[in-house]
């Protein structure tokens, strides 16, 4: 590879490690081309996973401030490059890993930190932020029914309480 085209992988390696909120390090020997883009696809729009040269990659990652990756650059490996739920692209990995073998997590950097590969599983069985949003909602909406069920419950029953004084004085007069 020619220097110019170097210098153009390691800016886009750049702009891909400064706008990510997670990178996830992966090893994929031995995965077939089809699998791969089984992968891609499973990830989403807001991941990518980009397979580079760990030498652009370690200049990349170094000129956008991340630390703590150099030991997992060895070998061959692939980034996934996360914008948003980054627990839930850990799932998937850890998810498509169980059925392919050859996909091995090494590490990551996830909010500023280097994680290990065992972190990272333990990441993948997080709730999602998606699924913690509608907990909360969930919840949310049953307080908010147990309020609107006093406060309907109490004119309720001033309402029958005067209705039964008002049927027992018609039977008395």
């Amino acid at each position: 590879m020619k220097r110019p085209d170097k210098e153009k992988v390691i800016a886009e390696l750049t702009d891909q490690f400064k706008s990510s909120d997670a990178i996830i390090l992966t090893e994929y020997r031995g995965l077939s081309v089809s699998q791969i883009n089984d992968l891609r696809d499973k990830l989403g729009s807001d991941t990518s996973y980009t397979v580079a040269k760990n030498t652009l990659a370690r200049i990349a990652a170094h000129e956008a401030g991340i630390e703590g990756l150099d030991d997992d650059m060895k070998g061959p490996a692939a980034y996934v490059f996360v914008k948003g739920d980054y627990v839930a692209a850990a799932r998937v990995l850890r998810d498509f890993a169980k059925d392919n073998k050859n996909l091995v997590v090494k590490g990551g950097h996830v909010e500023g930190a280097a994680m290990t590969a065992e972190e990272i599983t333990k990441l993948a069985d997080m709730q999602t932020r998606t699924d913690a949003l509608s907990e909360l909602a969930g919840a949310m909406k049953g307080a908010i029914a147990k309020v609107v069920d006093v406060t309907v419950a109490l004119p309720t029953k001033v309402i029958r309480t005067i209705d039964a004084l008002r049927e027992k004085q018609e039977k008395a007069a």
